[in-house]
């Protein structure tokens, strides 16, 4: 898929209506860009956008001694679970199931935007994602995305920016 195959959108017509919403609150005028086919995982994405693998915004979540916690990493890094723990001060950290992702934040893995939840999520951004200029994230769909810069994202995701990624070995 090139980026010819992707088609400009109105954040109102494509983006999940949750997340559609969130932006209006924001006063967030951002282009939402629909696939023709899903791009569950960020190498996906970046092929479809045309796009560095590392500019991919994926939000995970994880649960942090049983509380949800949301997590940026750009789409080149691995989230180093140690360190989640080690900032949380928490004694386990591990990946959310579906059924918690959906609860949490009212969107399916694969389509998780970094903000516009169900319910307010403390949220660590990698510092990572400051290394580019543009970075995309779903816009509440596996078909959706926007594109903004890291800080804004950052700051509108009420994200503490820290360093979770795993290092190079």
């Amino acid at each position: 898929m090139s980026t010819s195959d992707i088609t400009p959108a109105t954040t109102s017509s494509d983006a999940h209506p949750r997340f559609a919403e969130a932006l209006r609150e924001l006063g967030l005028d951002v282009e939402v860009r629909r696939f023709p086919d899903a791009t569950r995982t960020a190498a996906e994405a970046a092929a479809a956008i045309g796009c560095e693998l590392g500019q991919i915004v994926k939000s995970l979540i994880f649960e942090a001694d049983g509380v949800p916690v949301l997590v940026l990493v750009d789409g080149s890094s691995r989230v180093d679970v140690e360190r989640v723990r080690a900032e949380l001060g928490a004694g386990k950290v591990e990946r959310a199931g579906a059924g918690p992702v959906r609860e949490t934040t009212g969107y399916a893995i694969g389509g998780i935007p970094p903000f516009g939840h169900r319910t307010k999520t403390r949220v660590l951004a990698d510092r990572g994602l400051l290394g580019h200029t543009t970075v995309w994230a779903a816009a509440g769909t596996p078909h959706t995305v926007f594109p903004l810069d890291p800080g804004s994202l950052i700051e509108l995701a009420g994200g503490t920016l820290v360093d979770v990624r795993e290092r190079a070995a």
